[in-house]
């Protein structure tokens, strides 16, 4: 197979919440293999667990599956992403010890309490939190995030962590250090390093299991949200991406970390220093799943078309409590008013989420974050054309579609920088991220949306949840877009 100049490959390794995927990527982007694994979970109540035994399966099974059409493939490095806040305990060895506790598990609401009483800023669902329930439960061990697992297999060993998945475990990436007031043993914190780092190679064991050739370097990886970001290409300052998957996560790029006293907003440290801002919602497209089990989507979308707004008005939680753009622990999902038939229940799920997404731009704005730069649009929500046009109508701004979505491409593109296939992380992305459509708002759908935007807001604010002065400032902006 051909490779452009320089040789090889770059391989990206996305543990997502329902599957595993792998895809390898010549430094120019073009896809040259991919495969996938589907992952199982048990959710009860505010539990939502997985065995990290079926993370490496997973990764066998889809490595194999994107490498095998590509016999002799030089692989220049490799880069593993995972969810946010996922969290178990391992043993010297790195063998599990716990099952791991996943991004939105809410069991550690206590932890998170006593957390933040000791001036820690973390959420409910945080892995600071839910590796102290962890440790109560379970015993000692060492706090290991979801990837940890994959790349000490993949090596051979136990390797550091990374500082973007350490960040909800309230690792300080101003610093570089882990704070103190930790309810966690000190040798239970692993050691951690800068994404993009070096972690070893890939062990004889590790390449007899996935397929992966023995001796590929193994790279310090990031949260999804952050691979994603890497694969939209917006990591200048002033871009944004927005990652519509189960969830919604909006994340930037500044010269200065974006200060959020509340911690709603919180940034991650790129590779060079810079910073990446951002938050996670409990809004997304999960909701549709839940709501519409087995549905075909794109008929859906057609049909939800005639519903410009809808006869109802959603704020659309995939679980309960709300993360980003307003933190409301007891948050539960809302509909106001009576939609006229699943076609418009289904618009207004769809709208609902795209209210979110504004609401997410102008609560940034109110923290004086930089929103001068292109939108892109990535995420598993983003093959939905129809949803693309109605975000950006809503928001009022063009967007940006990139021809591939995967954050396992932003691991690719991290492994090439890690590798020393490119100069900096921003030029491995200018190279790799190939944009297939940008979309222009039309003025006249942007303001028939107005209104019921600030029927949302205005609801929000009486529930108690969205403080007065970021629902004032959202209703001040109705007549820009959420582009500055």
């Amino acid at each position: 197979m051909a490779m452009e100049e320089g040789g090889g490959a770059w391989l990206g390794i996305d543990l997502g919440t329902q599957s595993v995927r792998v895809l390898v990527a010549g430094g120019d982007g073009t896809v040259l293999g991919s495969g996938a694994a589907p992952l199982a979970g048990r959710r009860e109540g505010g539990r939502h667990e997985q065995d990290p035994q079926e993370w490496w399966d997973g990764v066998c099974a889809a490595s194999r599956a994107a490498l095998g059409p590509l016999p002799g493939v030089r692989i220049g490095g490799l880069a593993v992403c995972g969810t946010s806040g996922t969290v178990l305990l391992t043993d010297g060895a790195g063998r599990p010890v716990s099952p791991a506790l996943m991004y939105d598990d809410g069991r550690a609401a206590e932890e998170a309490a006593r957390a933040r009483q000791a001036g820690l800023a973390v959420q409910d669902t945080w892995a600071l939190p839910k590796a102290v329930w962890l440790t109560g439960a379970h015993g000692r061990g060492r706090v290991t995030h979801q990837p940890d697992v994959i790349t000490a297999r993949l090596v051979g060993r136990p390797v550091p962590t990374d500082s973007s998945h350490a960040l909800k475990t309230a690792y300080d990436v101003e610093r570089d250090a882990w704070p103190d007031g930790l309810e966690l043993p000190a040798d239970a914190l692993p050691d951690v390093v800068r994404p993009g780092t070096r972690l070893g190679e890939v062990c004889p064991a590790a390449a007899d299991a996935t397929g992966i050739p023995a001796g590929t370097p193994v790279i310090a990886g990031m949260t999804d949200g952050c691979a994603a970001q890497i694969a939209s290409g917006a990591l200048r300052p002033g871009s944004w991406n927005s990652v519509l998957g189960t969830t919604l996560v909006v994340k930037g790029a500044s010269r200065a970390p974006v200060r959020d006293a509340t911690g709603v907003v919180y940034n991650h440290r790129a590779p060079d220093g810079s910073w990446l801002p951002g938050g996670a919602s409990s809004v997304g497209a999960g909701v549709l799943t839940a709501c519409f089990p087995g549905a075909d989507a794109a008929a859906m979308d057609r049909e939800a078309a005639a519903f410009e707004p809808s006869g109802a008005v959603a704020y659309p939680l995939v679980s309960p409590g709300e993360r980003f753009p307003f933190l409301a622990p007891n948050a539960t999902s809302l509909v106001l008013g009576e939609p006229a038939g699943d076609a418009d229940l289904w618009a207004a799920l769809l709208q609902g989420v795209a209210f979110t997404e504004r609401l997410c731009l102008d609560y940034l704005h109110h923290l004086g974050a930089p929103l001068d730069g292109p939108l892109t649009f990535t995420g598993g929500a983003a093959r939905s054309a129809y949803w693309n046009q109605l975000r950006a109508d809503i928001l009022g701004r063009p967007a940006r579609i990139p021809e591939q979505t995967e954050p396992a491409l932003g691991m690719a593109a991290l492994a090439a920088y890690g590798s020393g296939g490119a100069a900096s992380l921003a030029d491995a992305a200018d190279r790799m991220v190939r944009i297939r459509t940008v979309l222009e708002p039309r003025p006249d759908r942007t303001a028939l949306f107005a209104e019921p935007y600030v029927r949302l807001v205005g609801e929000l604010e009486a529930r108690g949840w969205l403080p007065k002065q970021v629902a004032s400032h959202a209703r001040s902006r109705l007549d820009r877009d959420t582009g500055g």
